[in-house]
């Protein structure tokens, strides 16, 4: 049994001294990207003229404020409005400009501050008014974050909008916790899978899933947003025939300080994670790549320097 807890610090630190090697001062900063005045006028006009403002659907990453990428930390200096998940980290939360509107339409397991349905037509509300909008989700927007119901009724409404990419939640986990999710020797592919398992017709099809982690040249399963169902998902692998003794791990708020990882196999990692105080997001990684892994030194990404917050 392996439960390991991350030494990573929070704080957007390096993001600055990165910055800064840029020649991107916070002055320059301001110049090139914030230029409150300039963007209140753009708001201005487009709201005399009646024009729709515009819509970014942006990734925040899984955990670790420093996996945002440049363009969403430029976007979000520029936009009007940020309307946030609960997953995206305060730090990045401290990066939007005192200026601009934040909204909080976060949801999670049993506690939705806003239904989706919601969330989109408020969208499309701020929109119309001129105002431009950054939609800010945990991981990545296209990967089990509903960006497809956000672009469809944007699109019905012909409000302009683009999607910016973030590391998704398996990616971040495997990375932080030195799990290979494809090797040549034993994982030639990966699967992505939702684990609500809200009624039987939403249930993966486990045949498959079972089918494909037990060939040759096999298949690395990641469910998301299972924890609560662990002992569920386990059993459903095993009755479908995957061997009871392959490898799981589960890493809990990966890329984040909190980060702990327990591994195990399919016939104990419940009864493992059930005596740990695992508190979720939670991935969990199953197939022979759980035993390829390797130690990862995440003091090295540790190295501290002064924080960085909004420009404006």
């Amino acid at each position: 049994m392996i439960i390991e807890k991350s030494p990573l610090p929070w704080g957007l630190w390096r993001i600055q001294q990165f910055l800064s090697n840029l020649h991107l001062t916070p002055n320059k900063q301001r110049a090139n990207w914030i230029n409150h005045e300039s963007i209140t006028k753009k708001f201005e006009r487009r709201r005399t003229r009646g024009e729709n403002g515009e819509v970014y659907l942006i990734g925040a990453g899984p955990g670790d404020a420093e996996l945002l990428t440049l363009k969403a930390y430029r976007l979000i200096q520029q936009t009007d409005v940020v309307m946030f998940d609960w997953l995206v980290n305060p730090d990045i939360i401290n990066m939007i400009p005192r200026h601009v509107e934040r909204i909080f339409v976060g949801k999670k397991c049993g506690q939705h501050s806003m239904q989706q349905a919601d969330i989109c037509q408020l969208m499309v509300e701020v929109a119309q008014t001129g105002k431009n909008i950054v939609r800010l989700k945990g991981g990545d927007p296209a990967i089990f974050a509903r960006a497809a119901e956000e672009c469809e009724i944007l699109a019905q409404h012909q409000i302009d909008f683009a999607i910016v990419p973030g590391i998704t939640a398996a990616s971040g986990a495997s990375a932080y916790a030195g799990i290979p999710l494809t090797h040549r020797e034993c994982a030639q592919s990966v699967r992505f899978i939702t684990a609500h398992l809200k009624s039987a017709s939403d249930e993966p099809n486990w045949r498959a899933l079972v089918a494909g982690a037990s060939a040759c040249y096999g298949e690395t399963l990641v469910f998301y947003m299972g924890l609560k169902r662990i002992g569920t998902i386990m059993q459903r692998l095993e009755k479908h025939g995957l061997p009871s003794n392959t490898a799981v791990a589960v890493i809990d708020q990966a890329t984040t300080t909190q980060q702990q990882v327990c591994v195990g196999t399919l016939d104990n990692i419940a009864q493992r994670v059930s005596s740990e105080n695992f508190q979720g997001p939670a991935v969990t990684i199953v197939g022979e790549v759980v035993n390829k892994r390797y130690q990862v030194n995440l003091s090295l990404l540790s190295n501290s320097v002064k924080p960085l917050y909004a420009n404006a």
